[in-house]
């Protein structure tokens, strides 16, 4: 995606900073919205066992005639399948009709999470996830993993967003140099309506959505926003050409301290 910064993970592996994400989907729309998002451009696509819709998101890969080696592909570990999740994953490369994601993470917390991690090892020793990390671990959770094993996760996901950036987990996260993505970084549309958000896209020509999403890149964040319309798929990638003063990011910033 031509102007989206990428990020280079702690494996050495690159993942560019902004893309889909299929949340809420519906299973029978996700191939068109797949496939649109990829000929728009996106090379990204943020995905879940437990959404339903990797089978659409394989076939909206397919018929998009992007070549595999070109789109980063994450999916997560369903919450009952911290016992097996080779089993899991083998499933989920059936569902996408490929050898391997690019990131596998466990979705939420369990009670077996060290043994868990220890077979994510495996799996990207073996090649079948590239990368892997968690998602919505507390900064605990995240120490007990890397103190077990003496493997830092690549990612962490978590909710994100300028009235909720959750600072103390990005600094914890700088800190064990692991990359941070932010889900719900529109907070389902509803911080395109604050006045910060207006006031800024009327100064620099954009819409609050992709101020919004701007500042998530120029602090750092991984954001994929979702959205199932073809209008709004286009209006997001336009991030790409939306230029930040320090001053404009700032006022983002204190979106988190005002109504």
């Amino acid at each position: 995606m031509d102007g989206i910064p990428l990020t280079t993970l702690n494996d050495g592996r690159s993942v560019p900073r902004f893309g889909l994400g299929v949340y809420h989907v519906p299973p029978a729309d996700t191939a068109r919205v797949v496939r649109t998002a990829l000929e728009l451009g996106y090379r990204h696509v943020d995905t879940a066992q437990g959404y339903g819709n990797e089978a659409g998101v394989g076939q909206g890969l397919r018929e998009s005639g992007v070549p595999r080696e070109d789109v980063w592909i994450t999916t997560k570990l369903d919450d009952g399948r911290h016992g097996d999740p080779r089993a899991a994953l083998a499933e989920s490369l059936e569902r996408l009709g490929t050898d391997h994601v690019d990131l596998f993470l466990i979705h939420r917390p369990g009670d077996r999470d060290v043994a868990t991690w220890r077979t994510l090892i495996d799996l990207r020793d073996a090649g079948s996830a590239r990368s892997i990390g968690v998602s919505n671990f507390s900064r605990r959770g995240v120490r007990v993993l890397i103190e077990a094993t003496g493997v830092v996760p690549a990612v962490h996901q978590i909710r994100a967003n300028p009235r909720t950036p959750h600072r103390a987990m990005q600094a914890f996260h700088r800190r064990h140099g692991i990359a941070t993505e932010a889900w719900g970084p529109l907070r389902e549309g509803r911080l395109t309506t604050h006045p910060t958000a207006r006031r800024v896209a009327d100064r620099v020509g954009a819409t609050p959505a992709q101020v919004l999403l701007r500042w998530h890149l120029d602090r750092g964040l991984i954001a994929f926003p979702k959205t199932t319309s073809a209008a709004r798929l286009a209006e997001n990638l336009g991030v790409a050409h939306v230029r930040l003063t320090p001053r404009d990011l700032r006022a983002i910033d204190r979106m988190r301290r005002r109504p």
